[in-house]
């Protein structure tokens, strides 16, 4: 099949080791982040906050939340141009919906006198939320769908990107405390240029199952 979608797709792989001399330019950094920013979420709730690692400060301390898992990742703390850390609310509530609503308010999606009434849409986030007030497992799904916009984004730019779930959402939440703001951080993406090099995986055909075996049309 031709098409540039498919195109980006089948080019795109999980990279394995970056070069650490280059950087991601400042133009399309701006596009990564606002592509971030229109990612879609369940009922428009935006439960997340993306904390970026560029600075070697921020850098050295992402290698440090490697010191008891996964240190397969670790390469990448210094070695990519940036690394992205998806984090999600764990007990997201009305007043958390309230913010968007009143964003939407703002920007002329809904009529003010109708505010009460938006929050109807709540009920769904009330369904994923338990007698704890945790909705950690909903938010964190709605990270995957800018983890997902995001791949594709870096795909079209031509920018190799590694997502990792082997992070260590602990010290990830001690070391970076104060960016996540209690938010928790479960996976994160790393992003830059592979090293030709040393990727054992650049070269390697990309492998799929069929179509006929994922993919049922009714």
């Amino acid at each position: 099949m031709s098409h540039t979608i498919i195109e980006d797709l089948s080019k795109r792989y999980t990279t394995k080791h970056y070069d650490a001399s280059k950087r991601i330019p400042a133009a399309e950094l701006e596009v990564i982040y606002e592509a971030l920013r229109l990612s879609a979420s369940s009922i428009n709730s935006q439960p997340w906050k993306f904390v970026v690692i560029e600075s070697e400060e921020a850098k050295q301390r992402f290698h440090d939340t490697f010191a008891n898992k996964f240190q397969f990742n670790q390469k990448h703390a210094k070695a990519a141009s940036h690394i992205i850390l998806f984090a999600h609310k764990t007990h997201y509530n009305r007043d958390d919906y309230a913010k968007v609503i009143d964003q939407d308010i703002a920007q002329g999606r809904t009529p003010a006198e109708q505010r009460e009434q938006a929050f109807g849409a709540f009920a769904f986030a009330e369904l994923n939320t338990n007698e704890q007030g945790n909705t950690a497992a909903w938010t964190k799904a709605q990270t995957y769908l800018a983890l997902g916009n995001t791949m594709h984004t870096l795909a079209r730019l031509g920018i190799d990107s590694t997502p990792m779930e082997g992070v260590d959402p602990e010290l990830i939440g001690e070391l970076f405390a104060e960016e996540l703001a209690g938010y928790q951080c479960d996976v994160a993406l790393a992003m830059g240029y592979r090293d030709d090099s040393a990727d054992y995986n650049a070269p390697l055909p990309k492998s799929r199952l069929s179509r006929e075996q994922v993919i049922t049309v009714l």
